[in-house]
């Protein structure tokens, strides 16, 4: 049996009609006569989405039990018994009951696509994994239940549930969203316009992701290899050279002219050596064209512009961005160039853009890290021209009346012989000047038509010309190595420079590194491998690239790094010149791996001691000062129930008030401990709300004496986006501190400031104040400062408070009170408007 199909109705936000428009799917398939049920469809009492179920048929559900409480969930093993054509799943990123088959839906639907079972299903775009930071720095609200993108991906249709945020708004104005009693609330904050338009935004431009996807399939399958013109795809060819930044900026410029534009920076590199181009200057274009949302690409060919179009056909772009040649005049002998390349053969389908900038004419420099080896064409036209060159000549000289006189021809044929060596080498070159040697004696030397030479002139001529063309030639192929050998050599101590500079610098990125591999020397995959001992199976601590090997035997290029560690390529055989620098990147592969490593160990290391010296702070804490107040209950538990003594209302009052006080300090011990394991543990989740500091900051006073603060927070003072009850929190431990330290009688001042998209509220006591170099060290947990009595605490109030404060995206900092004293400056984002904070998201948006 195969795989059933999933369908999926994508949303932008709840109530836009998913659940609506999948049972009016499934009315129309059991009108056709196909065999579909409703395996579990929630229609949140909305009167309408209930109707719908009407006339389909519903698979029971299973009841689950937890915490004395019942639930019900879709019971998977009835669906399959049932064994339907197809079965309709709503919300697919719910989170299952604890005890259920499996922890979430989506991990249901599965079992029942495994089984043959075609599924329709219902998602919200906020659920997808990859976007809840997005939603949530949009709505406040955090998604908690969310499945992976690839998910949804996988799903073989998706068809986007669409509606405008006004409509959308009118129809919960309407009741068929939630009940009245929530309206309010939801339209005031989760459900506002801009809300909703960001929503919208994000599940259509999701879609659009997805539908690209299915065209560049479509168009593979059916070998389509003209462009589409569906979305702006900007392609900008990059050749390594300071000219790159420009054109990326350009492209940025262009793409910001269109929604949804995208940009596509490619570098290809030929196929024959070390790259062209300066490692340093592509990482900082390849960072360039992330910083301005765009991708790099690195292609290999040795034919340019053909490359180029290749790669642009295939991403289906539409337009072509590429710098003016930096050429200088004479070097066009050698052709048009790229840029003018492209544009002939770019047809009517892709716009290409020929950008200006500083380096126009200004010469491309040596070939870099090409070798001594020529290419294929310049090989090919130096055989042509010492070859058939000289043929050619000869007919021309031979057809005029009056030829130049052989002084001259043999300058010509001289030319002919230079030319072949500085295009072809050294063999074309001796080719030419035999070939010229043979045409002058029997076409051009007296007798003609014979190898005979009467003029004992004639014949020094020619071997004058014959030795000066052998002599050239060797010097004009010998330069051209040398001038190759010295290109690579500065091609190999800027790679070498690049590779100390990232030791000095402590780069520990191993990906990036493989990837200069591939990019360097125009591989297509790079692995580093590496096994405990000789006779155990290679593993790979890292790759880059499709497909990359599992052993070194099976890399065309391996690189051994000590005995138990190899770099590993595929895709070419390196000549072996190349070798030495890619032994530079494989012990930089293994520094970087070992480092990274290293680090980790630290980590851990660190981890380890913090978390022993925290234990043994609470050890200390618990044998004194949790067993303080609770000896105090005991000692007046005793007496209250010693028949001994009689005592009197008093008494009998003060021991109660000093039971109730050692509670309360018990209580508020334990809870500094709970909250410190909180944040160590990293499970402080702060649900963020607008709110306005006189809301919270009086109810956090309610633990000092009264007349203790003076209050001052001014009633224009933004709102501000915090937890409530953390925010309650730091205040009250901040301000107890204060209360604590500050002289007797005096009280302490507590007043809240504006300062652009922040708000500092600060505590200002007039106590003994604490050293500089103590500020920090207030905040760490465990810590008293000075002579602070033993029974104060455990000294974990202001580590919490700092906590807290920057679980809110906040800060707690201490100062210097002008005069003497201490101030605790505790910073808060405004929020971005004056409107009062509504109430809390109803449960439906966001299941």
């Amino acid at each position: 049996m195969g795989r059933g199909t999933l369908r999926i109705y994508l949303g932008a936000a709840p109530g836009v009609g998913k659940t609506y428009a999948m049972l009016s799917e499934a009315h129309r398939r059991v009108e056709r006569g196909t065999d579909c049920v409703v395996a579990l469809v929630e229609h949140h009492d909305r009167p309408r989405t209930e109707v719908m179920l009407h006339g389909l048929e519903q698979v029971p559900r299973t009841e689950i039990t937890y915490r004395s409480a019942v639930f019900t969930e879709m019971d998977v093993d009835a669906v399959l018994e049932r064994a339907p054509a197809v079965a309709l799943v709503d919300e697919l990123a719910h989170t299952n009951v604890p005890g259920s088959r499996n922890a979430k839906r989506w991990q249901d639907v599965e079992e029942l696509l495994k089984a043959g079972i075609d599924v329709i299903s219902t998602v919200n775009i906020q659920h997808l994994e990859s976007l809840g930071d997005v939603v949530e720095s949009i709505t406040g609200v955090r998604q908690q239940e969310t499945l992976p993108d690839e998910v949804v991906r996988r799903a073989d249709q998706i068809e986007l549930v669409d509606m405008s945020p006004q409509a959308l708004r009118r129809r919960m104005a309407h009741g068929n969203i939630y009940q009245p009693d929530k309206l309010d609330a939801a339209l005031s904050n989760y459900f506002r316009p801009g809300n909703l338009t960001a929503l919208r935004e994000l599940a259509l431009l999701w879609t659009a992701d997805r539908v690209d996807e299915y065209l560049q399939q479509y168009r593979g399958e059916h070998n389509i290899r003209t462009t589409w013109q569906a979305r702006e795809r900007i392609v900008v060819g990059l050749t390594g050279g300071p000219e790159g930044r420009t054109l990326i900026r350009r492209a940025s410029r262009m793409a910001a002219k269109g929604s949804g534009s995208e940009i596509l920076a490619v570098y290809i590199a030929r196929s024959d050596g070390l790259t062209s181009a300066s490692p340093k200057e592509l990482a900082v274009q390849r960072t360039l064209v992330e910083d301005v949302g765009g991708t790099f690409h690195h292609v290999i060919g040795d034919d340019i512009p053909a490359a180029l179009l290749e790669f642009a056909r295939g991403v289906n772009a539409t337009q072509i961005v590429l710098g003016s040649s930096r050429r200088k005049t004479w070097q066009y002998i050698y052709g048009p160039g790229v840029g003018a390349t492209v544009a002939r053969e770019s047809g009517p389908d892709l716009d290409v853009h020929i950008v200006t900038h500083e380096e126009v004419a200004k010469g491309r420099g040596l070939p870099i890290a090409r070798g001594a080896r020529l290419g294929r064409a310049r090989i090919v036209s130096g055989w042509l021209v010492g070859v058939a060159g000289p043929v050619l000549l000869s007919l021309l000289l031979r057809s005029l009346e009056n030829g130049p006189g052989l002084a001259n021809d043999v300058l010509l044929f001289l030319f002919l012989t230079v030319a072949a060596a500085l295009l072809g080498g050294l063999r074309p070159a001796l080719a030419s000047a035999a070939v010229g040697v043979m045409l002058l004696n029997y076409w051009f030397t007296p007798p003609t038509q014979t190898l005979t030479v009467q003029d004992p002139e004639n014949f020094v001529a020619i071997v004058i010309f014959f030795a000066v063309a052998v002599a050239v030639s060797s010097v004009v192929d010998l330069a051209a190595r040398r001038t190759h050998q010295a290109a690579r050599l500065r091609a190999e101590s800027e790679i070498l420079s690049f590779l100390a500079g990232s030791v000095l610098r402590g780069e520990t990125a191993l990906d990036a590194l493989l990837e200069r591999v591939r990019e360097t020397f125009a591989m297509e995959s790079v692995a580093l491998l590496e096994r405990t001992s000789d006779v155990d199976p290679w593993t790979c601590a890292g790759s880059v690239g499709p497909a990359p090997v599992a052993r070194p035997d099976d890399a065309d290029v391996d690189m051994p790094v000590g005995d138990n560690m190899a770099l590993a390529l595929s895709g070419r055989v390196l000549p072996a010149e190349d070798r030495r620098v890619l032994g530079a990147f494989a012990a930089q592969a293994a520094v970087v791996l070992d480092r990274q490593r290293l680090v980790s160990e630290a980590d851990r290391a660190r981890r380890l001691a913090e978390g022993n010296r925290i234990r043994t702070a609470l050890l200390a804490a618990v044998s004194h000062d949790l067993r303080t107040p609770l000896a105090g209950i005991k000692a007046a538990v005793s007496s209250l129930r010693s028949d001994d003594v009689a005592w009197s209302p008093e008494d009998e009052a003060e021991l109660l008030e000093g039971i109730e006080d050692g509670a309360d300090r018990l209580d508020h011990l334990v809870g500094n401990l709970l909250d410190m394991s909180r944040l160590q543990t990293g499970t402080v989740t702060p649900l963020i709300r607008e709110i306005d500091l006189d809301e919270v900051v009086p109810m956090a006073l309610g633990g000092v004496p009264e007349g203790s603060v003076d209050l001052d927070i001014p009633e224009t003072l933004p709102m501000v986006a915090v937890d409530p009850g953390l925010l309650e929190r730091v205040v009250a431990n901040v301000v107890e501190n204060a209360v604590k330290y500050s002289p007797g009688g005096e009280p302490i001042a507590v007043a809240a400031s504006a300062h652009g998209e922040r708000v500092e509220l600060r505590v200002v006591d007039r106590g003994r104040g604490v050293p500089d170099e103590a500020k920090e060290r207030i905040f760490e947990p465990f810590q008293r400062y000075g002579d602070a009595p033993r029974g104060a605490g455990v000294g974990l109030g202001l580590a919490v408070s700092r906590g807290f404060a920057e679980a809110m995206g906040g800060t707690l900092d201490a100062e210097d009170t002008p005069g003497g004293g201490l101030t605790m400056v505790l910073t808060l984002t405004a929020a971005p408007g004056r409107a009062q904070a509504g109430a809390a998201l109803p449960a439906g948006a966001t299941s």
